[in-house]
């Protein structure tokens, strides 16, 4: 089974993590920072090609109401562009809580939130793979 990839976009640093071959865990990768990235497409692109992705999943912020606000457009936008430019299945994930949730795990382990943003971006990546992977495996069986 090919990889799939998670995307936490978000407005300075995209969290990434991936599934395993076979499709059942995921794991965090560093964080893309869009600050120093001239061409965030081609660096995913490059990604894609080395640990052979098939799928992208994006994490889509809808409100808490179900809505879809600002952010979420623009998360909608950088996954059409993903589809087109790099000719990739892109599937959304609702991520409602997912850094919430990365921050209460953080918490857990004590660790200081403010210096930690990239991990939390990571951690967030890892919840909405993990999320995506176990509904499939649900559906499967």
């Amino acid at each position: 089974m090919a990889r799939i990839l998670a995307i936490d976009y978000g407005k300075t640093r995209m969290g990434l993590a991936i599934s395993d071959p076979l499709g059942i865990t995921a794991q965090s990768l560093p964080t893309l920072s869009l600050k120093n990235s001239a061409d965030i497409l081609s660096e995913i692109k490059n990604l894609v090609k080395e640990k052979e992705v098939t799928t992208i999943v994006l994490g889509l912020p809808r409100n808490m109401d179900g809505t879809l606000g600002e952010e979420a457009k623009k998360v909608e936008e950088f996954g059409r562009r993903l589809s087109q430019e790099i000719d990739i299945q892109v599937e959304f994930w609702d991520e409602r809580l997912s850094s919430v949730e990365s921050q209460r795990t953080l918490r857990e382990e004590k660790r200081k939130i403010k210096q930690k943003k990239e991990l939390v971006d990571r951690i967030s990546a890892s919840l909405i793979l993990q999320g995506y992977l176990d509904r499939k495996r649900s559906e499967t069986l």
